[in-house]
């Protein structure tokens, strides 16, 4: 097999592949979220929240729980949902102008990184692809 030089990509031609990747990252994140959002706050999801919670209740008593420990973990066993909820709802309405901040210094870097190293993992696979598709 030859080996043929590898076609340098140009800034524009970078750029777009960004524009391109970014486009439908824009398109589809919010559609995923709305998903989300329709499915946290259905009715068929109060249910199962309310046969949760009231599972989880009945579990801490059945084990020898004090009756206030057990309302107050309940209470925080539903507030982890809610606030999730909150926070989704935040993001599909769009408040903070498009924009998810993710805050957690070290935590947030590392996220930044790993969001970093998945964009380039799949730029080059594409441009693998291209050469391998040239190379035919």
């Amino acid at each position: 097999m030859s080996e043929k030089p590898e076609k340098e990509k140009t800034a524009a031609e970078e750029a777009e592949e960004i524009r391109v990747l970014l486009g439908a990252v824009s398109t589809e994140v919010p559609a995923l979220i709305k998903s989300i959002i329709a499915s946290v706050f259905s009715e068929e999801a109060g249910r199962n929240m309310g046969k949760a919670a009231a599972a989880f209740y009945k579990e801490l008593k059945d084990s020898g729980m004090p009756d206030n420990v057990a309302v107050k973990m309940t209470e925080d066993y539903i507030g982890v949902f809610t606030r999730l909820g909150d926070i989704l709802k935040r993001v599909g309405e769009g408040k903070g102008k498009g924009k998810v901040i993710i805050t957690g210094g070290e935590k947030s870097r590392e996220i930044e990184e790993e969001i970093e190293r998945r964009v380039k993992e799949k730029l080059a696979e594409k441009k693998k692809a291209q050469v391998e598709e040239e190379e035919e």
